[in-house]
């Protein structure tokens, strides 16, 4: 009988050790899809680190979801910026069981992944894309923490015309659904103001010798040049306008503000004007605090995104903590009325699942650093 009740005993607290442990365990998976090699490795890097970053932090205040103790854990997956592997990926991640995606980085990889996650019918929070299509497909899955192109260009634009005062520019986009998206946008907006375009040409997104196009641009002397595209091209275009002598400014929106556009210029950026959605690290209200622990951690400086990532993981565990649950019918109507107080600026979603109040900060290579120099939108 004392044997019987030692063993029973024991099983009881094994039992009870074992459910407490259970409890404790619970993983909740959370995606981040973006390019983790390739061209783009450093952005994707940057969206990881911003990510982890957030998960990091939301465990150390050691998080529950009704009343049950559990751990967030970030799933990565390298869609190489490609479009077919996004899809790909994609389905990967709602395979293995997360219960929503920070993701992806441009808008050529977030629309197509946009359907599988709305399939599976979780939440997709895009950290940048910004092309307005990944919106407009009408999936209630489907949100964005940076404003739209339709905005963007609106307000490159607007400084092109009122600050830049530029009546002639040249157009050059890079055929892909963000640079040709918000070179359109651009277009529309300029024309709408009374400007000319004087030349409008393509290249394509692996593009490194822009003679061709500069040479046919020289021509129509432009009193402006605007770029489509992303740093790691504009970084080349730069230097080769400087080359040919033309007197026109480089312009372009999204992706050039990074250290790597700054290295890949060569000192031959000087001048360069690029407007970019959100504020500067400095004007974020949760700026300047990010960017410090962001440097103790990684040892590193912030390449361009991260703190959009760090918001995008935030925003989606402030939805399932206060939903209760990591049932995507539960949260996701949580998410779609949040109004989330981010390190970037109050996060709260329109209809189409755009953030409400975006804002834009334009910047200028001055002694070889990107400078903020004005700020359109916002709260």
């Amino acid at each position: 009988m004392k044997t019987f009740n030692k063993t029973a005993l024991i099983g009881l607290a094994l039992s009870s050790l074992a459910s407490a442990m259970a409890q404790a365990d619970q993983t909740v998976l959370i995606g981040l899809a973006g390019p983790l090699t390739g061209p783009s490795a450093r952005i994707g890097k940057d969206l990881e680190n911003g990510a982890q970053l957030a998960i990091d932090q939301a465990n150390a205040k050691h998080p529950t979801i009704n009343g049950e103790a559990v751990t967030f854990k970030l799933v990565s997956e390298d869609d190489q910026s490609d479009p077919r592997t996004a899809v790909t990926v994609a389905q990967r991640l709602v395979d293995e069981g997360v219960v929503g995606v920070v993701g992806h980085w441009n808008t050529g990889t977030s629309i197509p992944a946009a359907r599988v996650y709305h399939d599976a019918g979780i939440a997709q929070v895009a950290p940048v894309a910004t092309g307005h299509a990944y919106t407009q497909q009408g999936f209630d899955t489907s949100f964005r923490i940076m404003g739209h192109d339709d905005d963007g260009g609106q307000v490159a634009g607007s400084y092109a015309l009122n600050t830049l005062k530029a009546q002639r520019i040249a157009v050059i986009d890079d055929r892909t659904a963000f640079g040709q998206g918000l070179a359109d946008q651009f277009v529309k907006s300029i024309e709408a103001g009374g400007a000319k375009v004087v030349a409008r040409e393509y290249v394509d997104d692996k593009t490194i010798d822009f003679s061709a196009v500069l040479t046919n641009i020289r021509s129509q002397n432009p009193d402006l040049i605007f770029f489509g595209g992303v740093d790691a091209q504009a970084a080349p275009l730069a230097r080769r306008i400087k080359q040919l002598g033309l007197k026109a400014p480089l312009m372009g929106a999204g992706g050039f503000v990074s250290q790597t556009f700054l290295q890949l210029a060569q000192n031959e950026g000087e001048g360069v004007i690029a407007l970019e959605p959100g504020l500067a690290i400095a004007q974020m209200p949760g700026g300047k605090a990010f960017e410090q622990a962001y440097k103790e951690r990684y040892k590193t400086a912030i390449e361009l995104h991260a703190p959009f990532a760090y918001d995008g993981v935030g925003v989606l565990v402030a939805a399932i903590e206060k939903a209760g649950s990591t049932d995507p019918q539960k949260y996701l109507p949580v998410l779609r009325a949040i109004s989330y107080p981010g390190v970037t600026g109050t996060i709260a979603f329109d209809a189409e699942g755009n953030l409400k109040q975006p804002s834009f900060t334009v910047y200028q290579v001055k002694a070889n650093q990107w400078q903020p120099v004005s700020v359109a939108g916002g709260q």
